[in-house]
């Protein structure tokens, strides 16, 4: 369907608003028009609507087939990605998963374990469609001298066909050790990377977010949270981390992820959480299958009775800027995931509800993540930007998300990619011992 020479007609393609600014075109309930789109030299030459427009004659016709633009995955965890089969959640638990991945860090995360296991991940995600994404880093003593620089040399490997960012990841106690925090900014800072700890209710939790900042404000770095993976409604971090970067002035992005006790609060307090929030300029990611999966689960025969993702419609409604992502994959933390972004936005609108009206929920996986990762011309459709786009079958919603469009045309420099997913068989000896 897409020639090699990177030049060529799309007619009749269904384009959304959301992601496709500057096209007039008429739009149905859902957002959708139909469009011709142009591709030269790798480039998108021109976008325009396809009653306005004639192609010319061995143009190729889709057939109102939905074409999206390259995916924007921003929380995820590719150097915990496929321990599960080594070393499993034993009971689905928050604090399983903490324990079972903490003992597989210290025994098995060497270099080349960590290495083959993020390519893996990333084979994953640039089959499905993923242009760019963020990591985070367990970055505990001393798994932080080992991990860094394998992210490293991947982002080096990978440039041109996964934009990579990586963030560290420890427990906001970890900040208390001001020379080794210190420490660990720094080079967070020499791999242009993003500050991010992982916030509790800690007596001293105003001073350590302090010193986070501290660090992120003095080595310009951005920011990552962990904030409220929990159902206590005493969690309240995220208003915390608002808090902070009020009184600090803090100018970077700052990216907030999971939030999920702000669901069970009090109306009364979720609204102030919600003003200072807005009012700081976070932005938020919700991780909608992980928490499902890990989120209220009971044991004892007893159903889960509640979804475990935050407030999304109450934040946009602010303005507040908002994405859903991976977060893990066949881990301790998730049993299941493929780094496949349709997935997560196919669970995300029936988890969270991004639809009657869809409106512009598809900027979550694409364009809103991309402004807070600071990736300019990603996760948008328009005239002069690369040729980075997916080509699925489904012509509407109803149709590209009932099924796993697993048949999808990647498209990258307007040449279609060999999607081909790795065989979990090549991790097997990683597995054993």
């Amino acid at each position: 369907m897409i020639p090699d020479s990177g030049s060529y007609h799309l007619t009749n393609v269904r384009l959304h608003a959301s992601l496709t600014p500057g096209l007039a075109a008429a739009f149905d309930s859902d957002g959708f028009a139909l469009a011709n789109l142009a591709v030269a030299e790798g480039r998108i030459s021109s976008i325009a609507a396809a009653s306005r427009s004639k192609a010319p004659a061995d143009a190729i016709d889709l057939g109102g087939r939905i074409v999206l633009p390259c995916f924007v995955d921003c929380h995820t965890h590719i150097d915990k990605g496929h321990i599960w089969p080594r070393k499993p959640n034993p009971d689905g638990t928050f604090m399983g998963a903490l324990n079972a991945t903490g003992a597989d860090r210290a025994a098995r995360w060497s270099a080349e374990d960590v290495a083959r296991r993020m390519d893996f991940s990333l084979r994953c995600a640039y089959a499905h469609g993923t242009k760019a994404l963020r990591t985070h880093l367990d970055s505990v003593a001393p798994q932080e001298e080992i991990s860094w620089p394998v992210f490293e040399t991947m982002r080096d490997k990978w440039r041109g066909s996964i934009e990579l960012q990586a963030a560290c990841l420890l427990g906001v106690e970890g900040v208390r050790e001001t020379k080794w925090f210190e420490k660990l900014a720094k080079r967070v800072a020499a791999a242009k990377g993003v500050l991010g700890v992982v916030t509790y209710m800690v007596p001293d939790l105003e001073e350590l977010l302090d010193k986070v900042f501290s660090e992120a404000i003095k080595h310009g770095l951005d920011l990552d949270f962990h904030a409220d993976e929990t159902d206590d409604v005493a969690a309240v971090s995220l208003k915390k981390i608002a808090e902070a970067a009020l009184w600090n002035g803090f100018e970077g992005n700052i990216l907030v992820g999971h939030c999920c006790s702000l669901a069970r609060q009090p109306d009364l307090d979720v609204l102030d959480t919600l003003d200072k929030v807005a009012k700081a300029g976070l932005a938020v990611v919700s991780l909608p299958m992980c928490n499902l999966y890990l989120q209220d689960r009971r044991g004892d025969n007893t159903t889960p009775r509640w979804r475990g993702v935050t407030l999304l419609h109450e934040m946009k409604a602010r303005g507040i800027p908002v994405s859903v992502a991976s977060d893990n994959t066949r881990d301790p933390f998730y049993a299941y995931g493929d780094l496949d972004m349709l997935e997560v936005y196919r669970m995300a609108t029936r988890i969270l509800h991004f639809d009657h009206p869809v409106g512009d929920w598809p900027q979550t996986v694409a364009a809103t993540p991309a402004k807070v990762m600071r990736l300019d011309g990603f996760g948008t459709l328009a005239a002069g930007g690369s040729a980075d786009f997916i080509v699925f079958k489904g012509r509407s919603w109803t149709e590209l998300l009932s099924r796993p469009e697993s048949d999808r045309i990647v498209v990258r420099d307007g040449r279609a990619i060999e999607r081909k997913l790795p065989d979990y068989a090549e991790l097997d000896e990683l597995m054993v011992g």
